[in-house]
């Protein structure tokens, strides 16, 4: 853990420091009043590309390194793959690059890595809490182990444009360019429709209200998905038996959507493009909840805890001056005790790399 300890302490200070010496947004429409400055910031990206591409260990780490050298990427093997755009980029990094896993593994953790503080940069109202808690929430981590659906998660979050403006041929695009690398991102397509209104609606009532029947009815619930599934590429899913997420994590999605709620008018004041940030958080909540009845479900909402990162970034400037820097220090530390318990106590993760040495 050492490794990464030292990783959240670097890009915690290079992205404070970057929104210390911010400069004011030159773009008309942009978001978020400030621009942080690029060459801090790329000092915290470049932290977490090294940590995450020269790791040896984490998940499935090992499992994707093993098949990078057993096979040939060969088009018949490509085609016959679920995800067809990893296959072939690893093709790529095979013929051209190195036979070395490694390469793959640091190209997949370059990618991730730029996508999602190239959109936090654009859109994050303090950079360095939606950074913060990127690791300590734990999905900086969940990047080292889904590689592809994170990385897939990554290139669908760059829709996040054409999502706030209504563009949704240029969303569509995007979304299915995601789906190379991981099918489930299709989910996101008809998400689209269902995040375009405004937020803390009718609704939302239904969305969150839906969530709770299904957990109550979740056998029945189950059976329907399942036998729908059952001719597709996540049929196996059925016999997928390792219980549900803990509360502890929906606990964790909820905190920044109770506080948007709470301050929900101020919020729409000071980030009128909130109300499809603020959905997209929901719908992530929601299937955080439905993951206590199945630990499957937390992947789908992979997809949606960028949002909420984007989201807890703004929830401290809807309290009074005098109370955000409680507020600030009050995200911190329960984050911060969050990662603990979760890694060190709960996972006991154990960092390993052949290049950076502790």
């Amino acid at each position: 853990m050492t490794i990464l300890w030292i990783n959240l302490a670097i890009v915690f200070s290079f992205s404070l420091f970057a929104r210390y010496f911010a400069s004011p947004a030159q773009e008309i429409e942009s978001p978020v009043p400030i621009k942080p400055n690029k060459l801090l910031i790329s000092g915290a990206l470049l932290s977490l590309i090294l940590v995450s591409g020269l790791r040896s260990n984490i998940g499935d780490t090992f499992v994707y390194k093993r098949i990078y050298e057993q096979n040939d990427f060969s088009w018949d093997f490509i085609l016959a793959q679920k995800d067809i755009g990893f296959g072939i980029l690893q093709r790529l990094l095979k013929s051209y690059i190195s036979e070395d896993p490694q390469i793959m593994i640091f190209t997949a953790a370059l990618i991730t890595n730029v996508l999602i503080v190239m959109v936090l940069y654009n859109y994050s109202r303090m950079i360095e809490i939606s950074l913060y808690v990127y690791i300590t929430g734990g999905l900086f981590l969940v990047s080292m182990n889904g590689i592809r659906q994170v990385l897939a998660a990554a290139i669908a979050f760059t829709a996040t444009k054409y999502l706030i403006e209504g563009s949704f041929v240029k969303y569509a695009l995007v979304i299915v360019l995601s789906s190379f690398f991981h099918q489930s991102a299709l989910i996101l397509l008809p998400i689209y429709f269902l995040v375009r209104f405004k937020a803390w609606s009718k609704a939302t009532v239904v969305l969150l209200m839906l969530s709770v029947l299904i957990v109550i009815g979740f056998d029945y619930f189950s059976a329907l998905l399942f036998s729908a599934l059952d001719d597709t590429q996540y049929s196996h899913y059925k016999s997928f038996s390792e219980g549900g997420a803990n509360f502890l994590r929906v606990a964790v999605a909820a905190a920044p959507i109770v506080i948007a709620y709470l301050g929900r008018d101020k919020l729409r004041r000071i980030f009128p493009e909130s109300d499809y940030i603020v959905n997209m958080a929901i719908l992530g909540l929601v299937f955080m909840i439905i993951s206590t009845q199945n630990w499957i479900f937390a992947r789908i909402s992979i997809y949606f805890e960028l949002y909420q990162i984007v989201l807890i970034s703004w929830v401290v400037k809807v309290f009074t001056k005098k109370d955000q820097k409680f507020i600030y220090f009050g995200i911190v530390a329960c984050y911060l005790a969050y990662y603990f318990f979760e890694n060190v106590i709960n996972l006991n993760i154990l960092y390993k790399s052949d290049y950076l040495i502790w």
